[in-house]
């Protein structure tokens, strides 16, 4: 309870840091120039960013089913928290987004950066990449196994990395939500204890 309640504390303090910070972005748009291209059309960065939203979908899913299926009540358990890491995750960003109200590296900074479309609203923070470590870290914690938190983590930073190559974020507001995925996780994670595994 108490290391909950200190990583609560750190993600918000680093969220509202980042938060305080959006309009002292030199560093921010120094590092998206050497990560964005003129032209950033990779198909693998692309599909790699959309598999932030079936890949937490395919791990809720295939997990529930699997539990179902072998009628075993914790890998349902599993699915319940990795929901609701998911959940809460879409739920910070989507309360934040409006609340901070930052321009998109694109809109902001046009012929310096060069998103792979055009995209609007709310840049703070990435939503794509909270889902993303929402997802990663809420499966590290439930399967302790290097072959799964090794992957996972992989997979989580490369969705981050592919919003800033394709324009889509600045590296704040990647690490803000990658920061609000973890933990989104850790508090889904504390929850599935008291709730389910009495």
């Amino acid at each position: 309870m108490k290391s909950c309640k200190k990583i609560i504390n750190r993600s918000f303090f680093v969220v509202l840091f980042f938060a305080t910070q959006v309009h002292a972005q030199n560093i921010d748009v120094d590092i998206l120039k050497g990560i964005n291209p003129q032209n950033p059309n990779s198909q693998y960065w692309i599909q790699t960013s959309g598999s932030a939203y079936w890949v937490p979908a395919v791990a809720c899913v295939g997990t529930f089913v699997y539990g179902l299926a072998k009628h075993d009540k914790r890998e349902k358990i599993k699915a319940y928290e990795l929901f609701i890491s998911v959940g809460g995750a879409i739920a910070v960003t989507e309360i934040l987004k409006p609340i901070v109200n930052r321009e998109r590296p694109g809109d902001a900074y046009p012929g310096i950066i060069f998103p792979n479309s055009a995209t609007h609203g709310g840049s703070f923070p990435s939503g794509h990449t909270t889902l993303a470590f929402s997802t990663a870290m809420s499966l590290s914690l439930e399967y302790k196994k290097w072959y799964v938190v090794v992957p996972s983590f992989l997979w989580a930073g490369s969705v981050g990395y592919s919003r800033m190559y394709l324009g889509k974020h600045y590296p704040s507001d990647v690490l803000a939500g990658a920061v609000i995925g973890m933990g989104s996780a850790y508090i889904s994670h504390w929850l599935s204890k008291k709730l389910f595994r009495k």
